[in-house]
């Protein structure tokens, strides 16, 4: 192909790009994300604070990796599951951002985890879960990519969460190929956002 036939193709791909990404913008939010308007609007941003370790940000914005509990492996549901996540306390409304760059593969109502969102990372074989949020972030939809420390919602007791104890439900998935976002294999997230070993 000549110079001139790539530089046509080129021009070509830009504009049917553009036009596409116009008309996506222009459907506005998806059913799944009704709820999320009818929450409280999340707090401002603050800059996200970067964990020691793991090129993560700690996900609920103004906490430091000293104000975190390692509770992996607590018991839930009356002693019939372990807790596969660590939760981070903070109050109703703060800030959640994304710990990693990535895209929203699910938002879901979860009868135990309430407002929940999923984020496949750039890298496929991990994906972040964020739980029992007060609300979503505004125009957050699935298949959109979102950067590190973009803001997803905000803190909340949605599902089984204590109303009186706000936090995020914070989860790591280790996926194979071909896994959904429902599959996976969770790790502990304390030790890489920490950066110290877990005690369990």
């Amino acid at each position: 192909m000549t110079r001139l036939g790539w530089l046509l193709l080129l021009a070509f791909v830009l504009i049917v790009g553009g036009f596409f990404a116009i008309v996506k913008r222009e459907r506005g939010p998806s059913p799944e994300i009704a709820t999320a308007e009818r929450a409280n609007a999340p707090a401002a941003t603050t800059s996200p604070t970067a964990a020691p370790q793991g090129g993560l940000v700690i996900p609920v914005s103004g906490i430091r990796s000293e104000q975190l509990a390692d509770s992996w492996g607590d018991a839930r549901g009356d002693g019939t599951r372990a807790h596969h996540a660590i939760d981070i306390m903070a109050p109703r409304g703060t800030a959640v951002v994304a710990a990693a760059a990535g895209r929203v593969e699910k938002i879901f109502e979860s009868r135990d985890g309430g407002h929940t969102v999923y984020v496949r990372r750039a890298d496929p074989a991990w994906v972040d879960y964020y739980a029992h949020l007060d609300g979503y972030a505004p125009n957050l939809m699935q298949g959109m990519r979102i950067g590190q420390g973009q803001l997803i919602g905000a803190v909340g007791s949605t599902g089984d969460a204590d109303p009186a104890a706000p936090h995020l439900h914070y989860e790591i998935k280790r996926m194979a190929v071909g896994e959904q976002w429902w599959q996976g294999i969770e790790i502990n997230p304390y030790p890489i956002l920490a950066g110290r070993p877990s005690a369990r």
